[in-house]
């Protein structure tokens, strides 16, 4: 968060609370020791910020802030740190103005998830549950939150019922303020008179609601992805852009030989600037694309490692850079990743690379969801976490109690709100909100997301009855390594272990599917008793 206020400028400083000599009118006056008024690095592998480099309007303030407390600024050795006084794993930033009133974010909602089918079935790809209680969606939107951004709208296209449901019901009431604009707002693919098609790719996406977006009065768009799974201040990242005078900042993630072939590699001159870009190189080409990440803040060990950079899908773009590309330099440019940030390169844009070196995870393929929703389970520390106070992830309040767990063996697993977990063994696995296990079930490294709504006692006693099966995981039941959509009903004694150790298989009628060997059970599927998968 930008510091602008009081309190957060006395967490930035480091307070000497010695007394001094008393006033006039009889109150203390505190001093600050300090070699020059600094901030945490933001920018590279630069030294710290000091106060003669921040805004004018941050001076005043500073000025004001220690005349009105009685706080004199005195020459010392020590460097101030806001890490000296708070628990917070962010370093402060220094935005004039901050990103609150000048930044848009714009989030793409993505295609029709193909690699994700069945659970693109019948939602968007945003919409797809994670982490027992959370959606896709809440991770960039949090991250926004978090740093500060107020502004956003997200771009969809497929199967879009659900994310927006989900969004109105989470954000539509608290984003904004008497004095602050703020909304998450969903923009879906449309035609019109001037464009009858629907969106093409993600800069044709931006480039269709351009006019809207231009009325906005800020200074950078800022694009994300909607099916990542990461935890990041922009405010840093948007820092960057600004003090670079880039045009475009694209976020970059290092990594090593094995992993580079799988993405679109950059590489950067001594400045950090883009000079190349290739898309999935191998062999003497992949070799070519080495840099040298100590550029980009990496220490020595480290970039010995990781010494490619691959775009994350993430960028910093100001507002009249974007204008300029999509309307006038590349109006035909489908992507941002393959056509116009290249293209911003060749026709001299700066375009600058901001390292992230954190977990980060693009959730396009069933695999990949599944190992990443399992990732939240390691120990002793997950891949992800969902229990940073510092930067929480925020989603729809559903009020839903807390869990119950009768005589039940739960290990290394992650549980929902509002289950209802009886006399089985749940080990190494995720249960999403609402989920029903019933006795004598074994759920072993496996993702369940759990149900939509509740079923009463007689409802339940009803359908049985009938000779249906309720909604949940029936009786002596045996689950491993599958993913279990919402609102599935699996009968009694049910086996979903692969018995067989097919790779792929598309069994929709029947209401599953295997893809790498993970049998992925069809939302609101039934699998009658008895069954073997």
């Amino acid at each position: 968060m930008a510091v602008g206020s009081t309190p957060q400028l006395e967490l930035a400083l480091r307070i000497d609370h010695s007394i001094g000599p008393s006033s006039s009118d009889g109150r203390a006056s505190h001093s600050i020791c300090t070699a020059s008024v600094s901030f945490r690095p933001a920018f590279l592998r630069g030294d710290s910020t000091s106060l003669a480099s921040c805004p004018s309007s941050y001076q005043s303030f500073l000025t004001q802030h220690c005349s009105s407390h009685r706080i004199s600024i005195r020459r010392g050795p020590n460097v101030l740190s806001p890490r000296a006084v708070s628990d917070s794993s962010y370093d402060e930033v220094c935005l004039d103005p901050d990103a609150g009133s000048s930044v848009l974010s714009i989030i793409l909602g993505g295609g029709a998830g193909t690699r994700l089918y069945p659970l693109t079935k019948k939602r968007a790809k945003p919409a797809v549950p994670l982490g027992a209680n959370y959606r896709l969606i809440d991770i960039p939107v949090s991250n926004c939150i978090n740093s500060n951004i107020r502004k956003i709208y997200v771009l969809t296209q497929f199967n879009s019922a659900s994310l927006n449901r989900h969004l109105s019901r989470a954000y539509s009431s608290n984003m904004g303020g008497y004095k602050h604009e703020g909304f998450v707002e969903v923009l879906a693919a449309q035609q019109s008179p001037e464009n009858p098609n629907w969106f093409q790719g993600t800069a044709d996406a931006v480039r269709q609601y351009l006019w809207l977006f231009e009325e906005q009065q800020v200074m950078e768009f800022l694009i994300l992805a909607g099916d990542h799974l990461y935890r990041m201040d922009y405010q840093k990242f948007i820092q960057v852009h600004r003090e670079t005078v880039a045009d475009i900042t694209v976020a970059a993630l290092p990594m090593d030989e094995k992993r580079a072939t799988a993405f679109g590699l950059m590489k950067i001159d001594e400045e950090g600037r883009i000079i190349e870009f290739a898309e999935k190189p191998k062999g003497e080409f992949l070799k070519s694309m080495k840099v040298d990440t100590t550029i980009l803040g990496l220490d020595e060990e480290r970039a010995q490692e990781l010494p490619y950079i691959a775009s994350m899908g993430i960028y910093v773009v100001s507002k009249d850079a974007m204008i300029r590309l999509l309307r006038d330099d590349f109006p035909q440019a489908n992507d941002f990743g393959s056509e116009v940030i290249p293209g911003a390169t060749s026709i001299g844009m700066k375009v600058q690379a901001y390292l992230f070196d954190g977990y980060w995870e693009d959730i396009g393929t069933i695999e990949a969801f599944y190992n990443a929703n399992l990732g939240i389970t390691k120990k002793p520390l997950p891949d992800f976490s969902f229990y940073d106070r510092t930067a929480p992830i925020y989603t729809q309040a559903r009020f839903l109690p807390p869990s119950k767990v009768i005589d039940a063996d739960v290990t290394d697993s992650v549980i929902g709100e509002g289950c209802i977990i009886k006399n089985c063994k749940v080990h190494h696995s995720v249960v999403g909100l609402r989920s029903w296990i019933a006795e004598g079930v074994i759920i072993e490294d496996a993702l369940l997301m759990g149900a939509d709504y509740y079923e009463t006692d007689e409802q339940r006693a009803m359908i049985i009855a009938k000779g249906g099966i309720p909604v949940g995981i029936g009786c002596n039941s045996h689950i491993k390594r599958a993913i279990i959509d919402k609102n599935a009903h699996i009968g009694d004694n049910v086996k979903i272990i692969n018995r067989d150790g097919v790779q792929e298989a598309a069994r929709e009628t029947d209401g599953y599917f295997i893809k790498s060997g993970i049998v992925t059970v069809i939302k609101d599927a039934v699998i009658p008793s008895g069954i073997v998968i």
